[in-house]
């Protein structure tokens, strides 16, 4: 759950990439959000060792900033963006364009004009109105490569709500039912779109790679089913992302090869099988690299205790961490900079916001005399928080500082009362 670099300190503090935690919050003030930099490119580069015939593209929605589109390019990953607004940031730092994935189930006029514009390698079809509305937009000489969103149908995921695979949801085209070939041979029909291969994802926290290997199977076969009936091979197949990370003790989390080897092997066995030839492989881990190399800091305002219960109030909440009320995502929460003796109490660490399913973590264990004033850590937290934070009751979301060889840099400043004001234009 805590980055490699994460060592016990005296007074019960903990430092990460040689930095101590309760320095940063006390420099930066809470909450913070804390991202080893040396963490992030360790788990980008397992990823790349684990398949390295195909092209890794970090999902830059699990965290996106300028920092993180360098750390993606020196590592030599593709990137993954969902809007004008990921696309333009990348854009701000010459991210090579042929390496960017532009995905999205509704992509409004704004995204296909920006994406087109700025030259993307490959856009991935969603729906059928995408079709001829982004085919209307080509102009240049060159055809705009596409990918068709596929839904295989099958149910994986940490969550109803991140399974986004199995049939009757928003997401892709639906083999089974027909609707991807029918987007497929609309595709062909368009002289302006070049089908360079299919892309699928089968949702998040999928904390085992036999449903990678399923969902391999369905997808060869599919193709080997376009090449029969209409004489086009195509060369690409994106896999997606989803791969799990730990936030409990004992939480399933294969390493990045532990899917590699299982992915490979069954795209090997499917391909044989269909007399299909190997495509390019294209797999898209987002939470996998970023969430464990992140850390959040609270300090505690309140404690109460009665009926049994114990809450502890936090500085923070679902304003900078949604996960817990969306979909009862789960944390272990660790108190940092004071030393205690006292015996360990179930606690459940809630927000400041007006919301009683403002809750950041239950039955967690913290020492019975913790106190306002206290820091808590929050492990694994540098993916789907800051990039789904809000400005709910305009408490301001938190800085990102980044931390590597015993130094720290803001990469993103905390937001203030004055940011809020000055988009507030009305009289």
């Amino acid at each position: 759950m805590w980055p490699a670099s994460a060592v016990s300190a005296p007074g019960g503090d903990v430092a990460v990439a040689g930095v101590s935690l309760t320095e940063l919050a006390d420099r930066y003030g809470t909450p913070v959000y804390v991202l080893d930099e040396d963490e992030v490119r360790s788990r980008a580069r397992a990823w790349r060792r684990a398949l390295p015939d195909a092209e890794v593209v970090y999902a830059g929605k699990a965290f996106l900033s300028r920092a993180v589109v360098d750390w993606m390019d020196e590592e030599g990953l593709g990137l993954d963006v969902c809007s004008a607004g990921e696309l333009e940031l990348a854009a701000t730092r010459g991210f090579p364009a042929e390496r960017i994935v532009m995905h999205g189930n509704a992509k409004s006029p704004q995204d296909l004009r920006t994406a087109l514009r700025l030259g993307v390698g490959r856009i991935v079809i969603d729906s059928d109105c995408e079709i001829a509305r982004l085919a209307a937009q080509v102009t240049g000489p060159q055809a705009q490569q596409v990918m068709v969103r596929v839904l295989p149908g099958i149910e994986a995921g940490g969550h109803k709500k991140i399974r986004t695979g199995a049939e009757g949801q928003k997401f892709g085209l639906s083999i089974a039912g027909g609707d991807a070939e029918d987007a497929v041979a609309r595709i062909l029909g368009q002289p302006r779109l070049e089908l360079t291969g299919l892309h699928s994802h089968l949702g998040s926290q999928i904390a085992s790679p036999e449903p990678y290997a399923q969902n391999v199977r369905r997808v060869i076969a599919f193709m080997a089913r376009i090449r029969d009936r209409y004489g086009v091979t195509l060369p690409e197949l994106d896999l997606g992302g989803g791969f799990a990370v730990a936030y409990l003790p004992g939480d399933p989390a294969p390493a990045p090869a532990a899917y590699g080897r299982r992915i490979n092997d069954e795209l090997v066995r499917a391909c044989a099988e269909s007399d299909f030839p190997l495509p390019r492989l294209t797999v898209e881990p987002g939470r996998s690299i970023m969430a464990p190399a992140g850390i959040a800091l609270y300090r505690v305002l309140s404690v109460k205790r009665g009926g049994g219960q114990v809450f502890v109030a936090v500085d923070g909440g679902m304003s900078d961490n949604p996960r817990p009320a969306l979909y009862g995502a789960r944390y272990t929460v660790r108190m940092v900079g004071r030393s205690s003796t006292a015996p360990m109490r179930t606690t459940t660490v809630v927000g400041r916001h007006c919301e009683a399913g403002d809750v950041l973590a239950e039955s967690v264990e913290l020492p019975e005399d913790v106190r306002p004033g206290d820091i808590l850590a929050v492990p694994a937290s540098g993916a789907y928080h800051v990039s789904m934070a809000s400005g709910y009751n305009l408490t301001g979301r938190p800085p990102v500082v980044a931390v590597s060889q015993g130094r720290s840099r803001t990469l993103i400043r905390r937001e203030t009362f004055d940011d809020h004001r000055r988009r507030d234009i009305g009289l």
